[in-house]
């Protein structure tokens, strides 16, 4: 059974504006009175709806996050940043999972507005998300794009700057004495893959090098397995994968192990995000480290800053850095 104030006001013998100043404004009630009502709540087993309240007032303390796949530990990470982020200014995450689905994005986003959430955190599942964001910005909720640039003026975004990730990738590949690679990733209309492949690009034509290009339909392990038998069949067959994220190069090395090919001896492999699965994998996998944590923490409190500035906010885009680590999968 469901506690009311009124019953904890009776049992303390106070009114309901007594009990509502111990719960919001306790300073206002003398300590006697206080400690009186606190007895009251614990003995009841009263828990304040803090959600309608929060309706009234339009001051909800709870965050959305909307994914693109959950099942993906980059998103878990930055997930985690962000939440630590929310949790010391007091407000709550909520994670929801798009899975890449135009639809699935919109329900949640949908249903984000209904509840009025204080503000979203998002990697869309198209472009910028312009379309999906409509229902938001009608209700004056605000959004902050997560490992995706913003090209408007009027909304912030935290993103890694992809197209050095994939040189800085390509080129640790060339110098180690590979001259002809295949870029492993996909669909190629996803942003963060585009300008990976695009870095990678640029930076084999400045070596005079090959890169073929091996498109997946999913960022996913077993992608990355299908995408690497096919890449073992090809004569001539490249002697480095370059791959989009970690997942794909984890299917990589599980199609290269059950094939007998030695790593990095005869193919060498490299990541992308360095997920913590990356250092633990049979042979410890190199990878271009995304400051996964931090991506989150900077978005939540780009997004913290906005919902409460009240119209009065300068927008950013925040760019960082990626960086190379190195290991056994390519010689390190």
């Amino acid at each position: 059974m469901v506690v009311s104030i009124r019953e904890v006001a009776q049992r303390a013998g106070v009114s309901l504006g007594t009990v509502s100043n111990v719960l919001n404004r306790p300073e206002q009630v003398s300590p006697a009175t206080r400690r009186r009502v606190e007895a009251a709540i614990a003995e009841t087993g009263y828990v304040r709806n803090d959600s309608a309240r929060q309706l009234r007032e339009g001051s909800s303390r709870t965050l959305a996050m909307v994914v693109l796949d959950m099942a993906n530990p980059f998103f878990t990470d930055v997930a985690r940043g962000a939440e630590s982020e929310a949790e010391r200014a007091g407000a709550m995450l909520v994670l929801c999972n798009s899975g890449d689905d135009q639809q699935r994005e919109q329900r949640h986003l949908e249903q984000i507005a209904q509840q009025r959430m204080r503000g979203v955190l998002i990697t869309p599942v198209d472009g910028d998300g312009e379309a999906a964001l409509k229902t938001l910005a009608a209700q004056g909720i605000p959004a902050v794009l997560v490992d995706r640039g913003s090209r408007r003026h009027d909304r912030c975004s935290v993103s890694v700057d992809d197209v050095l990730g994939g040189e800085l990738a390509a080129r640790h590949l060339i110098e180690s004495g590979h001259r002809h690679l295949a870029f492993v990733g996909g669909p190629l209309t996803v942003e963060q893959v585009a300008d990976r492949l695009r870095g990678a690009r640029e930076a084999s034509e400045e070596a005079g090098c090959r890169l073929d290009v091996v498109a997946t339909a999913a960022l996913t392990v077993e992608a990355g397995r299908a995408a690497t038998e096919t890449i073992l069949d090809a004569d001539p067959r490249p002697t480095a994968l370059l791959c989009a994220n970690d997942l794909l190069a984890l299917g990589a090395l599980q199609a290269l192990t059950a094939r007998g090919v030695p790593v990095p001896a005869e193919m060498a492999v490299i990541g992308y995000d360095d997920i913590d699965f990356a250092a633990a994998a049979a042979v410890p996998l190199s990878s271009v480290r995304q400051p996964r944590a931090e991506l989150g923490r900077a978005a939540a409190r780009l997004l913290l800053e906005e919902a409460g500035a009240q119209g009065d906010h300068r927008h950013q885009h925040v760019v960082f850095v990626p960086e190379l680590v190195v290991r056994r999968s390519t010689g390190g």
